[in-house]
């Protein structure tokens, strides 16, 4: 039989009793119509999930019991990697969130660029639905940590703003950079990944400057948006858990 998994924040669990909000109380009470005395399991986003007996379901919570602490199904890869990826147009950014979260990327940073043609229109939208998609894929793919998802922001001011990352910085271009094999092993390595129109001179120069590494793959063009999921791929089997 499948565990039915929920979220609830850290702030919502309370010594032995965990409650989960509206929307996840409506999703067990309406969609999959769990009862009290149901064992569901429940995860708190930053790493911890729990198996939890359903106590009371009301409309706006259900409160729980927490039985015992698991070990998620899907463990967290050793890699703490961040992808920076322009905006796409219509909900193409979308899918690349959803694939993100189950590559075990742990921070999402939505950019613009030179180069970027969709407007950001209302950002704090579109981050809160990009949110609830990580929410989603986490529930699905078995992780029990959320994928951070930053604000939108200018791929100039996050160079600036990276400056003092403790990890490797790599930028991702379809031209003026090296080979992968210049890259060497990190704990934690930030990700730019461009436009479909390719980055500008000045953004490259931007990251030159900065002494960001650029990183091309031998004239192989792809789509952005399958750059950032294979990217994130690669990334994980160099330097992550899938290998």
């Amino acid at each position: 039989m499948t565990v039915r998994r929920f979220y609830a924040p850290p702030e919502q669990f309370n010594g032995s009793s965990v409650s989960l909000d509206a929307d996840e109380a409506r999703h067990l009470r309406d969609v999959l119509r769990l009862k009290v005395g149901d064992t569901v399991s429940i995860f708190n986003g930053v790493g911890n999930e729990f198996s939890c007996r359903i106590e009371a379901i009301e409309k706006r919570e259900a409160r729980l019991t927490i039985l015992n602490e698991i070990t998620p199904a899907s463990p967290e890869s050793p890699l703490d990697l961040t992808i920076a990826a322009v905006l796409l147009k219509g909900d193409k950014l979308d899918l690349v969130v959803q694939k993100a979260v189950e590559l075990g990327v742990n921070r999402f940073l939505p950019m613009t660029s030179a180069r970027c043609d969709v407007k950001a229109a209302d950002p704090s939208k579109r981050a809160a639905r990009w949110r609830r998609i990580a929410m989603e894929a986490t529930k699905q793919c078995g992780r029990a940590r959320l994928m951070e998802i930053g604000d939108v922001i200018d791929f100039r001011e996050l160079v600036d703003r990276s400056e003092g990352f403790d990890g490797v910085r790599i930028h991702f271009s379809e031209r003026d950079g090296s080979g992968f094999g210049t890259v060497e092993g990190a704990a934690r390595i930030l990700a730019f990944i461009g436009p479909e129109g390719g980055w500008d001179d000045a953004e490259l120069e931007k990251a030159k400057t900065a002494g960001i590494l650029s990183i091309t793959f031998g004239g192989r063009v792809m789509k952005a948006d399958t750059a950032a999921v294979s990217i994130a791929s690669i990334l994980q089997h160099r330097f992550g858990d899938m290998n």
